[in-house]
């Protein structure tokens, strides 16, 4: 294989799967670099559910690749840090895992719906990409009851709460607090254990 010839597939370890892939520039250069989500393939983890459905719970991954003129090169990675698609949500359903790539910087973004949704920035610096921000809304249909907003640069945090019990949406009256927050080290994409359970609220 030339190097030139390497593909973005190449990149996927034996045992996993491509489950969807992202094109964007992640680090300036004007090229269009590849994110890879992969899914875990094992056999033990396709079980039937509560409702007798076979669903598969391998959980997924990310791989981040720079494009270069003789193809791509590793950026940074995380194998299992997703659980799957087909995770139980309780009485509400599991929120929606979309990756996207926005001025430059990597956004893990999960949406609830109705309910509202959370978003974490990643950018490449330091040789890792690194969480420099996080972005939350708790909604109850069309009317936003709060939300946060936290710059791990800055090291401000900002919670906004809707005052106006009686909004219907669009008419809410946000009272705004602002705080710092306490971190000596940014967290690192390549060692998030889970992100269902990277809390927030400890900022």
């Amino acid at each position: 294989m030339k190097a030139q010839d390497v593909a973005p597939s190449d990149f996927i370890p034996e045992n996993f799967k491509e489950f969807e892939t992202i094109y964007g520039d992640l680090n300036n250069d004007g090229l269009e670099d590849c994110v890879l989500i992969i899914k875990k393939v094992d056999t033990t983890q396709i079980v039937v559910n509560q409702y007798d459905k076979k669903v598969d719970r391998n959980r997924r991954g990310i791989i981040v690749l720079f494009k270069n003129e003789n193809g791509y090169q590793l950026a940074d990675q995380n194998l299992d840090c997703f659980s799957s698609e087909n995770e139980d949500g309780g009485i509400y359903f599991p929120p929606d895992l979309w990756i996207n790539i926005k001025d430059n910087k990597l956004h893990v973004h999960y949406g609830h719906g109705r309910y509202g949704y959370w978003d974490y920035t990643f950018r490449f610096q330091n040789a890792n990409f690194e969480l420099i921000g996080y972005d939350s809304s708790s909604n109850r249909g069309p009317v936003t009851l709060r939300e946060t907003s936290i710059n791990f640069l800055t090291k401000k945090k900002l919670i906004k709460v809707n005052t106006n019990e009686d909004s219907e949406g669009g008419d809410e009256n946000f009272e705004e607090t602002w705080s710092d927050i306490d971190i000596d080290h940014l967290i690192q994409l390549s060692q998030i254990k889970d992100f269902d359970v990277l809390e927030m609220y400890q900022f």
